[in-house]
């Protein structure tokens, strides 16, 4: 055929038809194939091998197989540059550094001693290269990879000898049986020495501390680090077991020590000067005392290359309380989450600047006095005298230029500190002064740092002033370390310390057993309470107690009591919720009959994280006449009451003034939601606010066809006061509908005080001046329209200046058709205790609503004593 192809065989009735075998293209052997991917395969293992670092226990047999020649390591003879033993009791903390180790698979160990060995030591070049005496050995060129056959990335600066610890050991004379199983209390050589590791108990200590500024060297030593780190552990009271260090190239060490207790470990930056460590350990043993000694140690501070002078070692640490503790043990351990000194101090690093003045613990309970300084901290205007600060100037931004702040903190519970303690002491002590006449006799339970002796001293009034403290040791630390709480230098008529001054009566004893053992009946004028919060005394729970405290009160007498944090408005019921012996203590007040009212405020700068809350009780129900006196009145008060100061350079209250005494006359609104979740209800409560389902009828004399009400002449007799005018609806007006609120609401506010003043001089005749006819009309109005405040002892008047006061007062009850808009307590008189009344005592005193439905055309008729409880 033309193409050369063979023609196809006729097909048979019995045999399939014919195929064309005949290859077409280029064709291939597939063992030729097969065995040019082996060779292929095994020339890219080989060069793997040879290029890429690996590990020559696991190449070498695969290697002598494939009949390649074995790499020969070189191992020149290098002299190492520090040795002896880490556990050596002569410390090489301060010794010579190395410059780097030796980080390769060839690393030459040698053994320093029984139980520690040491990596020989040579020098790391820029490019990689590792330099001994006696020559050059290359570095490998490749990182290891997870495959044999896998090229990694190129060295360049850096890695980490993980293939051999530089430096490692292990502790010496244990002098303990180390059986730490489960359920076994390893302790000490047995002689009462305490607990070593408790493996029953699931807790521990973590402490973890960061230092700066510190020398290269000394952070590149393994050497001296070790040495630091077994020093440390040692410092602690805990037990090494072992331990291993690993260098970084070209600089840089990471450290673990196995502890008995737990472990220890860190990590050096030595060109940034930075150490990194890390602390835990299961032992109760504290860790904080180790503190000092671990800055010790480790705080090798580097010298500034500019000024040739060291620079100053900055540290940050931590403490914190790991591991699941029973509730009792947490709730007792000072250094607890939940307390304030670990809130405050000893937990957060932001804290920049922490140094413990004061760590004692008394018969009685533990003191702890700090300075600190957080990282948000500013120079305060004296810091800003004191350094010249200008305007513009950096420094106003800096914590570096700030004054610390001193903290007093009781069993882990921040009482005080100085840069905030005036604005708390003054509210506590201050509202209850001036709501008495003239505290003569002022008692002190508590109050050990003086601050609260002092406020009580500022008072002219003040004859003696007795402080019933439980521990002399606070009054010690204070007077030592808090000295500007006890200065009463400035104080007219008293001696430079508080304590000294011949009012104060300083009584060592538990107070409230004092109290109830002496039986002491109305002596003090006043009685503050500067303890710790409610939830803190089983004796606020006491009703008997509470009962002692205020019958040591006169009969005009005032209790003011410190009752811890401000509530929520989520809290759930007081007596259910985190405060429930603050409850009880209202509660135990409300029941004594002696108590006549309670007053609850709260005050947001006492240097706490959340406002503190302060209690007045008072004797006498005029007491709230001082309570709600007005800005001018308690400044005035101030004047005639403390006066000035010696230096005159200063004022005698930093914080507190009339204005301030105006923010305590009303409760914030939390204190009356948990009020109201009492049970049963309060019958206040469906009064928190204007019911907003009711309408408003107002009257509105310029606008007729707008005004719910309209004004009629009408004629009356010389007896009857003559001619006058009454108040018509001109629409329906439903029952419980608000009647002429807005005008209501216009009533104006005067003072017992005030009235008395007008009903004084100004009516008298005077030589040259006519009598003062508008002031008398002016006080007949007040009589004929004001009305006193319900809230007993108020002393204020409030007098209804729109078309309200023409409303007409029936001779019966029953023909009125507006009453008050909250009606007569169940109970009679209103209660001792009401966050609800207090706030709404304004509403309360001046607002109508109509009684009944009204008709169009009927007559507004108020009922008789219609202000009267």
């Amino acid at each position: 055929m033309a193409n050369n192809t063979p023609a196809a065989r006729p097909v048979q009735n019995d045999q399939l038809p014919a195929i064309d075998a005949t290859p077409k293209g280029y064709t291939i052997d597939v063992r030729v194939f097969l065995a040019i991917i082996t060779t292929a395969m095994a020339l890219a293992f080989t060069a793997g091998v040879m290029i890429g670092p690996t590990n020559p226990a696991l190449v070498n047999p695969v290697l002598s197989l494939l009949g390649v020649p074995l790499p020969v390591y070189d191992t020149p003879s290098v002299k190492a540059i520090s040795g002896g033993s880490a556990s050596s009791t002569n410390s090489n903390i301060n010794s010579p550094a190395r410059k780097t180790a030796e980080g390769t698979a060839a690393s030459i160990v040698g053994e320093d001693d029984r139980t520690s060995k040491r990596a020989k030591e040579v020098i790391v070049t820029a490019d990689g290269q590792v330099i001994s005496g006696d020559g050059v050995i290359k570095q490998a060129k490749r990182t290891p990879t997870d495959h044999v056959a896998t090229l990694g990335y190129k060295i360049k600066e850096t890695h980490v000898n993980i293939d051999t610890p530089v430096l490692e050991g292990t502790g010496e004379n244990l002098p303990f049986d180390r059986d730490i199983s489960y359920n076994n209390a390893t302790d000490g050589s047995g002689d009462g020495e305490p607990l070593l590791r408790d493996q029953t108990n699931p807790s521990g200590q973590h402490l973890l501390v960061d230092i700066k500024n510190l020398e290269a060297a000394f952070l590149n030593s393994e050497s001296r680090l070790a040495d630091a780190m077994q020093a440390s552990v040692k410092a602690a009271g805990l037990t090494m077991l072992s331990y291993h260090c690993h260098s970084l190239h070209p600089a840089g060490v990471s450290c673990v020590g196995v502890l008995l207790e737990s472990h220890i470990s860190f990590h050096t930056w030595p060109d940034e000067g930075v150490i990194t460590l890390d602390l835990f350990t299961t032992s109760e043993k504290p860790l904080l005392p180790a503190l000092p000694q671990i800055e010790e140690l480790f705080g090798i501070a580097r010298v500034n290359e500019e000024t040739g002078e060291k620079e100053e070692v900055v540290t940050l640490w931590s403490h914190e309380l790991r591991g699941f503790r029973t509730e009792d043990a947490r709730k007792a351990h000072y250094l607890d989450g939940e307390s304030d000194l670990a809130n405050w101090v000893t937990s957060p690093l932001e804290v920049v600047y922490k140094k413990q003045l004061v760590s004692r613990q008394t018969e009685h309970q533990r003191i702890d006095i700090w300075d600190t300084l957080e990282r948000e901290d500013t120079p305060t205007y004296e810091d800003g005298l004191k350094l010249g600060l200008k305007a513009g100037d950096p420094r106003w931004l800096s914590y570096e230029h700030a004054s610390p702040s001193r903290m007093l903190f009781l069993d882990g519970a921040l009482q005080s500190q100085g840069d905030a303690e005036k604005e708390y002491h003054e509210s506590l002590v201050q509202p209850a002064m001036f709501a008495h006449p003239a505290p003569k006799n002022v008692a002190i339970i508590g109050g050990g740092e003086g601050a609260t002796l002092r406020e009580v001293l500022k008072h002219k009034s003040v004859e003696k002033a007795t402080m019933i403290e439980i521990d002399e040791r606070v009054i010690e630390a204070c007077k030592e370390h808090l000295p500007t709480m006890s200065d009463c230098s400035n104080i007219v008529g008293s001696t430079p310390s508080c304590f000294d001054d011949p009012r104060t009566n300083l009584v060592i004893a538990d107070a409230f057993k004092y109290i109830v053992d002496k039986d002491i009946k109305d002596e003090f004028d006043v009685l503050v309470v500067d303890g710790l919060e409610p939830e803190e005394h089983e004796e606020y729970t006491n009703s008997y107690i509470i009962d002692a405290l205020v019958a040591s009160l006169t009969s005009d007498g005032v209790m003011s009591v410190n009752i811890g944090m401000a509530p929520s408005i989520l809290d759930p019921r007081a007596d259910k919720g985190v405060h429930p012996k603050r409850e009880l203590l209202i509660n135990n007040l409300e029941a004594n009959p002696q108590i006549a009212s309670i007053h609850i405020y709260e005050e947001a700068h006492c240097g706490f994280w959340e406002p503190r809350a302060f209690l007045v009780a008072c004797r006498d129900s005029g007491c709230r006449k001082k309570w709600y006196a007005e800005t001018d009145e308690v400044d005035y008060q101030i004047y005639e009451r403390i006066g000035g100061t010696k230096s005159g350079e200063v004022p005698s209250l930093v914080h507190f003034d009339g204005a301030t005494q105006r923010s305590f006359h009303t409760p914030p609104r939390a204190w009356e939601t948990i009020y109201c979740h009492r049970e049963p209800q309060p019958f206040e409560c469906a009064y928190r606010g204007l019911d907003l389902d009711k309408e408003l009828f107002e009257y509105f004399p310029d606008d007729e066809e707008g005004s719910a009400f309209e004004v009629r002449p009408t004629k009356g007799t010389e007896e009857d006061g003559g001619d006058g005018a009454a108040v018509y609806a001109k629409v329906d007006v439903p029952a419980g509908s608000y009647v002429m609120p807005t005008h209501l609401a216009a009533s104006f506010e005067v003072s017992d005080d005030s009235m008395e003043n007008i009903r004084g001089d100004p009516i008298k005749e005077v030589d040259g001046v006519g009598r003062a006819t508008v002031i008398e009309d002016f006080i007949e109005f007040i009589d004929d329209y004001g009305h006193a405040s319900l809230q007993e002892g108020s002393g204020k008047n409030f007098v209804e200046i729109g078309g309200s006061f023409l409303m007409r007062t029936g001779d019966d009850v029953s023909e009125a058709n507006v009453r008050r808009w909250i009606p007569t307590h169940p109970e009679g008189g209103r209660p001792k205790y009401s966050p609800v009344y207090d706030r709404h005592r304004h509403s309360f005193d001046v607002f109508l609503v109509a009684s009944r439905d009204i008709k169009a055309g009927e007559e507004i008729v108020k009922p008789p004593a219609l202000w009267e409880e």
